[in-house]
């Protein structure tokens, strides 16, 4: 597995913060909008798309259903930055779009809360599987 605190990789930090808290990303967005200047927005809406999985016993790849999502899409400061969430939530994902943006033109700060939003995603996925660990039984077979 990745370490998601330390990838400047465009594609762990949009994954960051596709899962960062709304309240969080929405006030840090806030901060660095002043230093995007006119904001253009190519795309703001909510829509459906398909959720792929893959099964793991036969190793081929099926949707299981339509999951909604809202996305955004913008340019600024001679940079694109692009969001999708999970949800309606259409200024979540212009605040994932703004701090995309941000990350693409380099603007401090940015990657300071990406590394704390993975660090605290990775402490609630590990406090996730311990409590699922510890409901695991043994089974005896004859």
């Amino acid at each position: 597995m990745f370490d998601r605190g330390t990838s400047d990789d465009a594609s762990t930090h949009l994954s960051v913060l596709a899962r960062a808290e709304p309240g969080r990303i929405k006030a840090m967005a806030e901060q660095v909008l002043p230093a995007l200047g006119a904001v253009e927005v190519l795309i703001s809406r909510t829509g459906l798309v398909m959720l792929p999985l893959r099964d793991t016993v036969k190793g081929v790849d099926f949707f299981l259903g339509e999951v909604l999502v809202a996305e955004a899409h913008i340019r600024a400061g001679g940079a694109e930055g692009y969001g999708m969430v999970t949800g309606r939530d259409l200024e979540q994902a212009m605040a994932m779009a703004v701090l995309d943006a941000a990350r693409s033109l380099r603007l401090p700060g940015v990657p300071e809360f990406v590394r704390q939003e993975a660090a605290a995603q990775a402490a609630s996925d590990d406090a996730r599987l311990r409590r699922i660990e510890a409901t695991r039984v043994e089974m005896e077979t004859f």
